[in-house]
């Protein structure tokens, strides 16, 4: 993928992004940060303090006897997966705001599939009009010249 010089990347998972900007042209791809953050946010398992409840299933009748109660385990609430979801959301509301503010008007988004998708729920009109490539692939953890190679390397 070749991107024209200014045009805003973002590269982002639940938990962090970079904000980065072309300072190069399309064909020789030179990525600058703008911006990051990292959320801290911990294992589901040590956010939750509580077992799952439990739920009393209703009694079933047989012949006019109650047969059996029973209950059945809740599902147990992610808050990770719901801290990452607060984190996209967030992220969308802020570029969002930048696109506005008229700070670039052309965004490539890169992040994980789940990512990519939470922030494409929380998406507004303005930001989603200046979206003009996006890839599902987790490259947060890649240097800067890894990134540049996954983009150059990516058809889309």
């Amino acid at each position: 993928m070749k991107l024209d010089h200014d045009t805003w990347v973002v590269v982002a998972d639940g938990e962090k992004y970079l904000l980065l900007r072309n300072k190069g042209d399309p064909e020789f791809l030179h990525l600058e940060v703008i911006d990051h953050e990292q959320s801290e946010n911990p294992l589901a398992r040590e956010m939750a303090t509580d077992r799952p409840g439990r739920q009393h299933d209703a009694a079933r009748e047989t012949g006019g006897d109650v047969a059996a109660y029973g209950s059945s385990a809740m599902d147990d609430t992610d808050w990770h997966r719901l801290e990452e979801e607060r984190f996209a959301r967030n992220l969308a509301g802020r570029l969002s705001d930048m696109v506005q503010k008229g700070r670039f008007g052309s965004l490539v988004l890169i992040a994980d599939p789940r990512s990519l998708g939470a922030i494409r729920a929380a998406s507004d009109d303005r930001l989603r009009a200046v979206i003009v490539a996006e890839m599902d692939k987790d490259l947060t953890n890649l240097p800067l010249e890894g990134i540049e190679r996954s983009i150059m390397a990516h058809d889309g």
